[in-house]
């Protein structure tokens, strides 16, 4: 597997976007390197960035971002609401593919020498790529912020791990930079209907794993109290692996509470919104939507689409899309600004064009590709079509009997059939375009020069490498298009009547995918050489399809006892 890595820089400058320009064009000058987004933000003043690519070439893109931050950025000058410490504020890499969280914390710890070695900036080596536990938590490293700094880079203790240790005239134009390696992290702004920055405060400290400090008599002035051993004593607030801080903005004349979600599957983000409106309602405030800063993993805003669905009783087996767009209405995504899940969303972005993928184009685009003069797409990837329209007709079903009036206590009854049908509806899509690969990938191994010995053995392989995934896949087809029939069955027994020859038309679409793709893969089975695979592969084949077969015939029988 192909080895990504994310890096996530914040600058110190984000009013001024010909110099975030200048810096954007260093990343995007490293071939191997895609800039996803760029965030930037007038009242914070700070511009997040984000790149994806291979490690060493991020690392190199990473370098020459912080290089030109340093030549055009000026934190002498530099105001803003974000907590900061450097013209390249932190430079955090995410492990992201085919790279473990230790592996990218000694990239973290190469880039970091490099930028205190070339760069001559004090350089801070933070979470996974700390050096030592003080140092894993961000906010330590950037207490006192830049203002702070003479004094911190004069303290033994605080010797940067990398770079200058003294604040001298270079070191007040550049900053620090704190470099790290950490899980990904969410950026997330709930917006309130107030100005006090106090209450936004309030609330953050409500919801931060941190909390607040206990305090003797005044609740905001009064003496924190310490324990026996003189350390200070904390309430911690409701959410894990969540920081918070209150702020105004003055660009949309609104206070905020700005979170850090550093761990999403500890505290999702609705999770963090949900609680944050409940919070600022017991303070007299409203939640009146959300801001992302940066980008969102797909799972994070589909899970938060299921969990407002699930609140309404309504079914979650809707598509992705609509997962989507229910998140980014519930958590007021489009409060501030318009939410362009395609700009906004990881997977969206590295995914790119999709318009050139067969399951990407209108069906009579579809039809009339596959009726051309190229011998691809063909049965496999139609075979897989066949298995997609069977399942969403069951799914439909499903999604139907869940809205039924009179049948909202089975609401989650079908609701959960249709999560299901989506899930399988969703991976046979895939495999349209699958299908199409692997006949490819067969024309591409034929294709390969065979004019020695050595080509003419790796010709062979790559042919019979080839040609085992071209089985596989529509092996693939055959039981995941089977898997189909069980909800396909349930949904013509249980689901709603009126839509009961929409589950025998899934029947006949999901056994004609199951016999349709067991046809491609007796004729690859024919020219690979491992016999004892072909031979397993064929037995397990003819089994799925006899009772592919026998599975059609008892939900025709189900569809035409209920329709006569």
């Amino acid at each position: 597997m192909k080895q990504l890595i994310e890096c996530v820089p914040n600058f110190s400058e984000g009013c001024n976007m010909a110099i975030i320009k200048q810096i954007t064009d260093r990343i995007e000058s490293v071939e191997g390197v895609r800039l996803l987004d760029v965030d930037p933000g007038k009242a914070t003043n700070r511009t997040v960035v984000t790149f994806v690519g291979t490690p060493d070439e991020v690392i190199e893109a990473a370098f020459q971002a912080v290089k030109k931050a340093s030549e055009i950025i000026d934190m002498r000058i530099h105001k803003g609401e974000h907590p900061r410490f450097g013209a390249t504020d932190v430079c955090p890499l995410i492990p992201i593919a085919g790279i473990k969280m230790e592996e990218t914390a000694e990239y973290a710890r190469k880039l970091a020498k490099r930028i205190g070695n070339e760069l001559q900036i004090p350089v801070y080596c933070y979470e996974n790529a700390a050096f030592a536990d003080e140092r894993r938590n961000l906010a330590n490293n950037r207490s006192g912020e830049y203002e702070g700094l003479p004094k911190k880079l004069a303290d033994p203790h605080w010797k940067p791990d990398f770079g200058p240790a003294g604040f001298n005239e270079k070191v007040a134009l550049t900053g620090a930079t704190a470099v790290g390696a950490r899980d990904f992290l969410v950026a997330y702004n709930v917006n309130l209907n107030t100005t006090s920055v106090r209450r936004a405060n309030a609330v953050a400290f409500d919801i931060r794993e941190k909390g607040r400090p206990v305090r003797e008599g005044n609740l905001v002035t009064g003496k924190i109290k310490k324990d026996e051993n003189g350390k200070e004593i904390w309430t911690p607030g409701s959410l894990k692996a969540c920081k918070a801080i209150g702020w105004f903005i003055e660009e949309y004349g609104i206070a905020q509470v700005s979170i850090n979600l550093t761990n999403i599957s500890i505290t999702p983000v609705h999770v963090a919104f949900e609680e944050a409106c409940l919070k600022a309602q017991e303070r007299g405030m409203r939640v009146t939507g959300s801001e992302l800063v940066g980008l969102i993993p797909l799972k994070a805003m589909t899970d938060a689409g299921k969990y407002f669905l699930r609140k309404q009783n309504r079914s979650v087996g809707v598509s992705q899309e609509e997962l989507v767009k229910i998140a980014i209405k519930s958590l007021g995504l489009d409060d501030l600004k318009p939410f362009n899940p395609k700009e906004k969303i990881i997977e969206y972005l590295l995914e790119g064009n999709s318009s050139h993928k067969l399951v990407g184009m209108t069906v009579e685009g579809f039809a009339n590709e596959t009726a051309s003069e190229s011998p691809a797409p063909g049965g496999g990837s139609i075979a897989a079509t066949m298995g997609a329209l069977g399942i969403s007709l069951a799914t439909m079903v499903a999604n139907l009997s869940s809205h039924k009036a009179g049948w909202d206590e089975r609401w989650e009854e079908f609701s959960n059939w249709a999560e299901k049908g989506q899930a399988l509806k969703d991976e046979l899509l895939m495999l349209v375009d699958e299908d199409t690969r692997a006949f490819n990938l067969i024309m591409d191994a034929f294709g390969l020069p065979k004019g020695n010995d050595d080509e003419k053995a790796a010709r062979t392989a790559a042919i019979q490498d080839a040609t085992r995934y071209a089985i596989e896949v529509p092996f693939r087809v055959m039981k995941r298009s089977f898997e189909c029939m069980d909800i396909i069955k349930a949904m013509a027994e249980t689901g709603n009547p009126n839509s009961v020859t929409d589950a025998g038309v899934g029947a006949l679409a999901a056994r004609s995918a199951v016999i349709g793709a067991f046809l491609n893969v007796k004729i690859n089975a024919s020219g690979l050489h491992d016999k004892a695979f072909v031979e397993k592969v064929l037995a397990a084949g003819a089994q799925i399809q006899e009772n592919a077969i026998n599975a059609e015939a008892e939900i025709l029988s189900i569809v035409n006892s209920k329709i006569s």
